[in-house]
């Protein structure tokens, strides 16, 4: 017992340390095993034998498969020496090899062993932690721009640009670009959280960016303007290269996010000067593209501008590269842009077909690439709508994507006309708009005719190539009866340039008409300027002299006749003048040269009909204008207003005029009359009742149950009959009304029910 005190006393004394360093067995339990009982002796024998074979057999595993491999080589000599003496001679290696290595430091290594002595944590290092972890969250904090930041690098980087300077501003500036996207991105060194310090910085970077670029890399302009200098033949370039990169990512993003079409001008200009170094950098300059055809086609009005010049200057200098790709989404783009056409929309379409045919005027080959794989496209939607003959396929032609798409190729193959590449398009496109205008010849598609006429004249004049144009115009005439008389008058004009289909009722108004044969007088007198100077004029222009007098000898209405009139002396003059030119050439009609050349020399020195479209023309744009801007017509005119009173000031008019009558009534007379109309059944309560019951007829006329309501209030109509007849025999009996019965019959809606009575009777 007292061995055991001492050993838990010792137990006791021990500190931790000195615990873990003298094991988990103490020296109690080694006093209890020695001090075992006789009895026990066999047994203690046994498990001392055990732990013995237990010990030779983890000895025989540690020696391990490198010793057993060593001894099976030893016993190789003996077995066969000749293969020995083989190895010795060619792999000694395999033979001389440490058997101490492999297998028990794999066992070793398997399994996890306690250290012998345990570490423990010094105040020191606690301290060097500490310190550690404070300069980790100095560097984790965020700097927060300021304006007087912002003021201290303008300064700076007009002094003297530096990499550092740059480095921080560009860093500043994606931080103050981070804050467009919203939470998360990239960790950034600074911080921009005030909108004034936002726009100062971009402000800053906007003006004074591209200037501090130029001189810190030394690029000087080149004498050859047309070439610009690419800041990558700068010898800074490679060190300033990932923080430029950064600075142009950043102006991509602020491009995207932008919606003040001012700042969007602004940017844009910016990224125009420094497109030289987005054609360094290719993906740079590919994000960059995306946005400026967004906005080419999207934008307001400078912006589209700015974007164009952008778009153009890249393809300029980078047309291996860029320009397919640009004029394939730019095309997409003008489709996806042009689905609705209105007054305001249609200057921003003529300002994209412009723009795209300037696009394709870079380069030839790639526009008629371009040009057969589109036309070929719109001819396939024109054979389906012919073969299938379905809604959905006419659909798909008589819309306005087709039409402006038909427009835009006419304007291509017109402004760049003398190429020889681009000639072979200018007939099948021909065929296209004819087969458009041929697929559904009705009157409610007169509008489309009048677009597909007007494309095939621009095509007819610009490319020199006669297309029979004029028998699609002449066959109004005899398809509409000009002299019937108009169903419906209107008064505002059909604008002919932003429709495509008329409705039922546009066909039967004036305005139809009058629009029509000013579309036709145009379109013919466009037609015939563009070939005023033809030497075959008198021949072509035979067959619409005659059509025009057989029109002018039927239609009985005088505007349309002094219209026609005045386009057919025009004509008739101009064919005069062609014939007596004719007749004094020298030359005959097989001589082509002579014939181009006499051509050439009329339209110089001008026609007839020249001279009166020139001034023709510049009155009709005026009308264009007005009617884009929105200004009607009927602004010119002095009508007359109706002025309504409204209702409250309806009835205290009444009560001033028959102030003076009620006042003279007696106070002591009874509504006797009242009460009679009430128990006849024609009270206010009924007679609104019969005002909703007429009112709800009226508007389910369409459906089944109207009938069995305007039976209904046929019935209460006949009611209404009775209640009349018996007012009647009432108002036979001299009967007084009190001042409070004549105000009820001022202000009461008695002459309304009667107006509704008497259209139910009918």
């Amino acid at each position: 017992m007292a061995g055991k005190q001492k050993s838990k006393r010792k137990l006791e004394d021990l500190s931790v340390d000195e615990f873990l360093l003298s094991g988990f067995d103490s020296a109690g339990e080694a006093d209890s095993e020695d001090d075992t009982p006789t009895q026990y002796g066999q047994k203690s024998k046994k498990k001392k034998a055990g732990k013995s074979a237990a010990q030779d057999k983890g000895d025989d595993r540690k020696k391990g498969k490198a010793s057993q491999h060593k001894d099976s080589l030893s016993r190789l000599k003996s077995k066969d020496p000749e293969f020995y003496k083989f190895l010795q001679q060619n792999d000694q290696t395999l033979l001389n090899f440490d058997d101490t290595d492999s297998s028990e430091d794999e066992e070793e290594r398997k399994y996890h062993t306690l250290p012998k002595q345990l570490e423990e944590a010094s105040s020191d290092d606690e301290e060097e932690q500490g310190e550690s972890a404070k300069k980790s969250k100095k560097a984790a904090e965020v700097i927060k721009v300021t304006e007087k930041m912002v003021d201290e690098w303008r300064a700076a980087i007009k002094d003297e640009p530096t990499p550092r300077i740059f480095r921080e501003v560009t860093q500043a500036f994606k931080a103050a670009v981070a804050t467009t996207k919203g939470e998360g991105g990239d960790p950034c060194r600074y911080k921009v959280a005030d909108s004034s310090v936002f726009n100062a910085l971009v402000l800053f970077c906007i003006r004074d960016v591209y200037v501090a670029l130029q001189r810190m890399l030394n690029l000087k302009p080149d004498k050859d303007q047309k070439k610009p200098v690419l800041p990558s033949s700068s010898p800074k370039w490679q060190k300033n290269q990932v923080d430029i990169r950064m600075y142009l990512s950043g102006i991509v993003q602020l491009l995207s996010c932008l919606t003040e079409a001012t700042v969007i001008s602004a940017v844009l200009r910016h990224a125009n000067q420094l497109v030289p170094y987005y054609l360094c950098n290719p993906k740079q300059c590919r994000h960059l593209l995306k946005q400026l055809i967004k906005q080419w086609s999207t934008g307001e009005e400078t912006s589209r501008v700015l974007a164009f010049l952008a778009l153009n200057k890249i393809c300029r200098h980078k047309q291996d590269t860029f320009l397919n790709p640009i004029l394939k989404q730019m095309y997409i783009s003008y489709v996806q842009n042009c689905k609705f056409t209105s007054p305001t929309v249609l200057p921003m379409i003529n300002f994209m077909q412009r723009t795209l045919t300037e696009m394709y005027s870079l380069d030839t080959q790639a526009s008629y690439q371009h040009g057969f794989i589109y036309i070929r496209q719109l001819a396939i939607h024109l054979r389906n709508a012919m073969t299938m003959k379905k809604k959905e396929t006419y659909q798909s032609v008589y819309n306005w994507q087709f039409v402006h798409c038909l427009y835009l190729w006419c304007r291509v193959l017109s402004t760049l006309h003398p190429s020889d590449v681009l000639q072979p398009l200018i007939y099948p496109l021909c065929q296209v708009i004819v087969g458009t205008i041929k697929l559904v010849p009705t009157s409610r598609y007169y509008p489309l005719r009048i677009h597909c006429v007007r494309a095939l004249t621009l095509l007819s004049g610009s490319t020199h190539t006669f297309v029979p144009v004029l028998p699609f115009l002449l066959e109004i005439i005899h398809q509409v009866d000009f002299n019937k008389k108009p169903g419906r008058m209107s008064v505002k004009p059909i604008k002919f340039d932003v429709i495509l289909k008329l409705s039922n009722t546009n066909l039967q108004e004036k305005a139809y008409r009058d629009g029509l044969l000013e579309q036709m007088y145009d379109l013919i007198l466009e037609y015939f300027h563009s070939q005023a100077f033809s030497i075959g004029f008198p021949e072509l222009a035979l067959p619409t002299i005659i059509q025009l007098k057989a029109f002018l000898k039927e239609c009985k209405v005088a505007n349309y006749c002094k219209q026609i009139r005045q386009l057919l002396e025009k004509v008739q003059e101009n064919s005069g003048h062609i014939t007596a030119r004719r007749q004094r050439a020298a030359f005959g009609v097989a001589d082509a040269t002579a014939v181009a050349k006499w051509e050439k020399q009329t339209a110089e020195e001008g026609t007839p009909l020249t001279r009166y479209y020139s001034q023709w023309k510049k009155l009709r744009e005026k009308e264009i204008q007005l009617e884009i801007s929105g200004k009607e017509r009927m602004e010119d005119l002095d009508l007359p207003e109706i002025k309504r009173r409204k209702i409250q000031e309806k009835k205290a008019v009444d009560k001033k005029e028959f102030k003076d009558l009620f006042e003279s009534d007696s106070d002591s007379d009874d509504d006797g009359g009242l009460k009679v109309k009430d128990k006849k059944g024609g009270s206010d309560d009924d007679d609104d009742d019969d005002d909703d019951d007429l009112l709800q007829e009226l508007s389910d006329l369409s459906n089944d149950e109207g009938v069995e309501e305007d039976q209904d209030g046929a019935s209460d109509g006949g009611n209404d009959e009775d209640d009349d007849e018996d007012g009647v025999k009432a108002s036979k009996a001299p009967m007084q009304l009190s001042s409070v019965a004549l105000k009820e019959l001022a202000e009461g809606d008695e002459d309304l029910v009667e107006d509704l009575e008497l259209s139910d009777q009918d």
